[in-house]
Protein backbone atom coordinates (compact mmCIF):
# COMPACT_ATOMS: atom_id res chain seq x y z
CA UNK A 1 0.00 0.00 0.00
CA UNK A 2 1.53 3.39 -1.02
CA UNK A 3 1.47 5.89 1.44
CA UNK A 4 3.22 8.85 -0.20
CA UNK A 5 2.29 9.55 -3.98
CA UNK A 6 4.45 11.96 -6.44
CA UNK A 7 2.57 12.60 -9.42
CA UNK A 8 4.43 15.11 -12.24
CA UNK A 9 5.74 17.27 -9.53
CA UNK A 10 7.32 20.64 -10.85
CA UNK A 11 7.99 23.19 -8.54
CA UNK A 12 9.37 26.32 -9.31
CA UNK A 13 11.51 29.30 -7.42
CA UNK A 14 11.32 32.86 -8.61
CA UNK A 15 14.99 35.05 -8.47
CA UNK A 16 14.04 38.93 -8.30
CA UNK A 17 15.71 42.23 -8.40
CA UNK A 18 15.46 44.91 -6.11
CA UNK A 19 12.14 45.97 -6.87
CA UNK A 20 10.68 42.58 -7.04
CA UNK A 21 10.48 42.22 -10.38
CA UNK A 22 10.98 38.12 -11.44
CA UNK A 23 14.48 38.07 -13.22
CA UNK A 24 14.72 34.08 -13.46
CA UNK A 25 12.64 31.52 -13.14
CA UNK A 26 14.50 28.22 -11.28
CA UNK A 27 12.74 25.10 -11.60
CA UNK A 28 13.45 22.82 -8.94
CA UNK A 29 11.72 20.00 -9.57
CA UNK A 30 11.21 19.31 -13.07
CA UNK A 31 8.32 16.58 -13.59
CA UNK A 32 9.13 14.18 -11.00
CA UNK A 33 7.30 10.87 -10.09
CA UNK A 34 7.82 8.83 -7.00
CA UNK A 35 6.08 6.22 -5.13
CA UNK A 36 6.75 4.83 -1.54
CA UNK A 37 5.02 1.93 0.27
CA UNK A 38 4.32 1.72 3.61
CA UNK A 39 6.93 0.14 5.70
CA UNK A 40 9.74 1.23 2.71
CA UNK A 41 12.98 2.67 3.76
CA UNK A 42 13.85 5.06 0.83
CA UNK A 43 16.55 7.37 0.01
CA UNK A 44 16.75 9.92 -2.15
CA UNK A 45 20.24 10.98 -3.68
CA UNK A 46 21.76 14.39 -5.42
CA UNK A 47 24.43 16.60 -5.46
CA UNK A 48 23.58 19.93 -3.93
CA UNK A 49 21.04 21.77 -5.87
CA UNK A 50 19.51 18.15 -7.15
CA UNK A 51 15.92 19.25 -6.03
CA UNK A 52 15.96 16.46 -3.08
CA UNK A 53 15.86 18.69 -0.39
CA UNK A 54 12.76 20.65 -2.06
CA UNK A 55 11.34 17.24 -2.33
CA UNK A 56 10.94 16.95 1.00
CA UNK A 57 9.40 19.76 2.01
CA UNK A 58 6.87 18.90 -0.71
CA UNK A 59 5.89 15.78 0.92
CA UNK A 60 5.37 17.00 4.62
CA UNK A 61 3.29 20.34 2.74
CA UNK A 62 6.13 22.74 3.46
CA UNK A 63 5.89 23.68 -0.38
CA UNK A 64 3.46 23.46 -2.62
CA UNK A 65 3.59 21.88 -6.16
CA UNK A 66 3.62 24.59 -8.73
CA UNK A 67 2.32 21.11 -11.89
CA UNK A 68 1.39 17.86 -10.26
CA UNK A 69 0.20 16.48 -6.92
CA UNK A 70 1.74 14.70 -4.03
CA UNK A 71 -0.16 12.73 -1.81
CA UNK A 72 0.60 11.68 1.86
CA UNK A 73 -2.13 8.44 3.00
CA UNK A 74 -4.62 9.94 -0.03
CA UNK A 75 -4.62 13.41 1.15
CA UNK A 76 -3.34 16.21 -1.21
CA UNK A 77 -0.50 18.18 0.04
CA UNK A 78 -2.59 21.06 -1.25
CA UNK A 79 -5.66 20.94 0.27
CA UNK A 80 -5.15 23.43 3.15
CA UNK A 81 -7.94 21.19 4.67
CA UNK A 82 -5.72 18.16 4.83
CA UNK A 83 -2.07 19.97 5.87
CA UNK A 84 -2.11 18.74 9.72
CA UNK A 85 -3.33 15.46 8.97
CA UNK A 86 -0.69 15.17 6.71
CA UNK A 87 1.79 16.72 8.90
CA UNK A 88 0.56 14.30 11.51
CA UNK A 89 1.26 11.38 8.84
CA UNK A 90 4.61 12.38 7.44
CA UNK A 91 6.85 13.84 10.12
CA UNK A 92 9.77 16.01 8.38
CA UNK A 93 13.34 16.52 10.50
CA UNK A 94 15.34 19.16 9.49
CA UNK A 95 19.35 19.28 8.83
CA UNK A 96 19.96 21.57 11.57
CA UNK A 97 18.49 20.30 14.87
CA UNK A 98 19.14 23.42 16.21
CA UNK A 99 16.40 24.92 14.01
CA UNK A 100 13.79 22.17 15.12
CA UNK A 101 14.04 22.38 19.04
CA UNK A 102 12.91 24.68 20.99
CA UNK A 103 12.28 23.74 24.17
CA UNK A 104 14.45 24.55 27.42
CA UNK A 105 14.34 20.90 28.50
CA UNK A 106 14.21 17.59 26.52
CA UNK A 107 11.03 16.15 27.55
CA UNK A 108 9.45 19.61 26.81
CA UNK A 109 10.38 20.15 23.37
CA UNK A 110 9.39 16.40 22.97
CA UNK A 111 5.94 17.16 24.44
CA UNK A 112 5.67 20.25 22.19
CA UNK A 113 4.52 18.41 18.68
CA UNK A 114 1.57 16.12 20.50
CA UNK A 115 0.48 19.09 22.54
CA UNK A 116 0.29 20.94 19.51
CA UNK A 117 -2.07 18.28 17.84
CA UNK A 118 -4.46 17.87 20.60
CA UNK A 119 -2.99 14.63 22.04
CA UNK A 120 -4.42 14.10 25.74
CA UNK A 121 -2.04 15.11 28.30
CA UNK A 122 -1.74 11.77 29.76
CA UNK A 123 -1.21 10.52 26.68
CA UNK A 124 1.80 13.24 25.55
CA UNK A 125 3.88 12.04 28.60
CA UNK A 126 3.52 8.71 27.84
CA UNK A 127 4.82 9.66 23.75
CA UNK A 128 7.36 11.68 25.14
CA UNK A 129 8.63 8.32 27.16
CA UNK A 130 8.42 5.83 24.09
CA UNK A 131 10.04 8.48 21.99
CA UNK A 132 12.96 9.17 23.56
CA UNK A 133 13.46 5.28 24.43
CA UNK A 134 13.11 4.68 21.52
CA UNK A 135 16.16 7.03 19.86
CA UNK A 136 18.08 5.94 23.42
CA UNK A 137 17.98 9.53 25.18
CA UNK A 138 15.42 8.93 28.37
CA UNK A 139 18.53 9.95 30.39
CA UNK A 140 18.49 13.33 29.07
CA UNK A 141 14.90 13.89 29.70
CA UNK A 142 15.91 16.67 32.04
CA UNK A 143 18.39 18.14 30.29
CA UNK A 144 18.54 21.31 28.49
CA UNK A 145 19.39 20.60 24.53
CA UNK A 146 21.88 23.09 24.57
CA UNK A 147 24.18 20.78 26.20
CA UNK A 148 23.92 18.26 24.17
CA UNK A 149 26.01 17.07 20.90
CA UNK A 150 25.39 17.71 17.47
CA UNK A 151 24.09 13.97 17.38
CA UNK A 152 22.15 13.77 20.92
CA UNK A 153 20.47 16.80 19.27
CA UNK A 154 19.38 15.55 16.20
CA UNK A 155 18.25 12.28 17.93
CA UNK A 156 16.03 14.71 20.10
CA UNK A 157 14.74 16.14 16.77
CA UNK A 158 13.58 12.81 15.32
CA UNK A 159 11.90 11.58 19.04
CA UNK A 160 10.22 15.00 18.70
CA UNK A 161 8.89 13.90 15.21
CA UNK A 162 8.06 10.19 16.69
CA UNK A 163 5.75 11.28 19.87
CA UNK A 164 3.11 12.57 17.14
CA UNK A 165 2.94 9.12 16.03
CA UNK A 166 3.43 9.37 12.28
CA UNK A 167 3.84 6.80 9.59
CA UNK A 168 6.36 8.23 7.94
CA UNK A 169 9.37 10.13 8.81
CA UNK A 170 11.18 12.70 6.23
CA UNK A 171 14.70 12.97 7.24
CA UNK A 172 16.62 16.10 4.95
CA UNK A 173 20.51 15.80 5.60
CA UNK A 174 19.82 14.65 8.66
CA UNK A 175 23.56 13.85 9.34
CA UNK A 176 25.46 16.77 7.32
CA UNK A 177 26.28 18.81 10.39
CA UNK A 178 27.52 16.09 12.52
CA UNK A 179 30.99 13.96 13.40
CA UNK A 180 31.24 10.45 12.60
CA UNK A 181 30.32 8.80 15.92
CA UNK A 182 27.14 11.40 15.26
CA UNK A 183 26.21 10.15 11.85
CA UNK A 184 26.81 6.50 12.82
CA UNK A 185 24.55 6.37 16.07
CA UNK A 186 21.25 8.71 14.14
CA UNK A 187 21.55 6.47 10.73
CA UNK A 188 21.27 3.33 13.33
CA UNK A 189 18.24 4.98 15.24
CA UNK A 190 16.52 5.50 11.87
CA UNK A 191 17.70 1.94 10.72
CA UNK A 192 15.65 0.55 14.01
CA UNK A 193 12.64 3.04 14.04
CA UNK A 194 12.28 1.33 10.19
CA UNK A 195 12.87 -1.90 11.32
CA UNK A 196 11.08 -2.41 14.80
CA UNK A 197 8.75 -0.15 14.61
CA UNK A 198 7.16 -0.26 10.86
CA UNK A 199 7.73 3.63 10.33
CA UNK A 200 8.29 4.55 6.42
CA UNK A 201 11.90 6.58 6.14
CA UNK A 202 12.35 8.81 3.76
CA UNK A 203 16.13 9.66 3.86
CA UNK A 204 17.53 12.45 1.62
CA UNK A 205 21.17 12.24 1.29
CA UNK A 206 24.40 12.73 -0.64
CA UNK A 207 26.24 10.18 1.42
CA UNK A 208 26.40 7.58 -0.36
CA UNK A 209 27.23 4.92 2.52
CA UNK A 210 23.81 5.72 4.45
CA UNK A 211 21.91 4.14 2.16
CA UNK A 212 23.36 0.80 1.50
CA UNK A 213 20.62 -0.67 3.65
CA UNK A 214 17.97 1.23 1.61
CA UNK A 215 15.03 -0.59 0.17
CA UNK A 216 15.21 1.65 -2.46
CA UNK A 217 17.71 4.62 -3.95
CA UNK A 218 16.00 7.47 -6.65
CA UNK A 219 19.25 9.51 -7.80
CA UNK A 220 18.12 13.01 -8.46
CA UNK A 221 20.10 15.66 -10.93
CA UNK A 222 18.82 19.20 -12.08
CA UNK A 223 15.04 18.53 -10.44
CA UNK A 224 14.25 15.38 -12.08
CA UNK A 225 14.88 11.80 -11.10
CA UNK A 226 17.73 9.97 -13.02
CA UNK A 227 17.98 6.59 -11.87
CA UNK A 228 15.88 4.37 -9.63
CA UNK A 229 16.83 0.58 -7.92
CA UNK A 230 18.15 -1.08 -5.22
CA UNK A 231 21.10 -0.07 -4.10
CA UNK A 232 22.98 -3.07 -5.67
CA UNK A 233 21.26 -1.75 -8.83
CA UNK A 234 22.22 1.99 -8.86
CA UNK A 235 25.50 1.11 -7.32
CA UNK A 236 26.63 -1.48 -9.76
CA UNK A 237 26.79 1.31 -12.37
CA UNK A 238 29.93 3.20 -10.96
CA UNK A 239 30.63 5.29 -14.34
CA UNK A 240 26.97 6.67 -14.72
CA UNK A 241 26.30 7.62 -11.15
CA UNK A 242 29.57 9.59 -11.37
CA UNK A 243 28.54 11.45 -14.40
CA UNK A 244 26.20 12.97 -11.61
CA UNK A 245 28.40 14.14 -9.21
CA UNK A 246 28.08 11.44 -6.91
CA UNK A 247 30.31 8.58 -5.26
CA UNK A 248 29.48 5.33 -5.11
CA UNK A 249 30.25 3.44 -1.39
CA UNK A 250 34.15 2.62 -1.03
CA UNK A 251 33.91 -1.07 -1.57
CA UNK A 252 31.77 -0.89 -4.26
CA UNK A 253 34.22 1.43 -5.78
CA UNK A 254 36.98 -0.72 -4.70
CA UNK A 255 35.83 -3.52 -6.28
CA UNK A 256 34.98 -2.07 -9.75
CA UNK A 257 38.82 -1.03 -9.67
CA UNK A 258 39.72 -4.44 -9.17
CA UNK A 259 37.26 -5.64 -11.57
CA UNK A 260 38.82 -3.10 -14.16
CA UNK A 261 42.14 -4.46 -13.38
CA UNK A 262 40.45 -8.16 -14.44
CA UNK A 263 40.32 -9.29 -10.80
CA UNK A 264 36.55 -11.31 -11.34
CA UNK A 265 34.77 -10.06 -8.58
CA UNK A 266 31.05 -9.71 -8.19
CA UNK A 267 28.86 -6.50 -9.22
CA UNK A 268 26.92 -6.87 -5.86
CA UNK A 269 29.58 -5.53 -3.69
CA UNK A 270 28.71 -2.76 -1.12
CA UNK A 271 30.81 -3.05 1.77
CA UNK A 272 33.89 -3.91 2.81
CA UNK A 273 33.16 -7.24 4.71
CA UNK A 274 31.54 -8.32 1.21
CA UNK A 275 34.78 -7.09 -0.52
CA UNK A 276 37.13 -9.16 1.89
CA UNK A 277 34.69 -12.23 1.58
CA UNK A 278 34.97 -11.90 -2.24
CA UNK A 279 38.98 -11.63 -2.28
CA UNK A 280 39.37 -14.14 0.40
CA UNK A 281 36.81 -17.17 -2.06
CA UNK A 282 39.48 -15.86 -5.04
CA UNK A 283 42.18 -17.98 -2.89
Amino acid sequence: MSIVQIKDLVHRYFRKDDDGNVIETIEAIAGVNMEVEAGQFIAVLGHNGSGKSSLAKHINGLLQPAQGTVYVKGMRTDDESSIWDIRQNAGIVLQNPDNQIIGNIVEEDVAFGPENIGVPTEDIWRRVAESLEAVGMMAYRMSSPNHLSGGQKQRIAIAGILAMEPECIILDEPTAMLDPKGREDVIKTIHELNREKGITIILITHKMDEVIDADKVFVMDHGKVVMSGTPVEIFSQVETVKSYGLEVPHAASMAYELRKEGIPLPETIMTKEELVEALCQLN
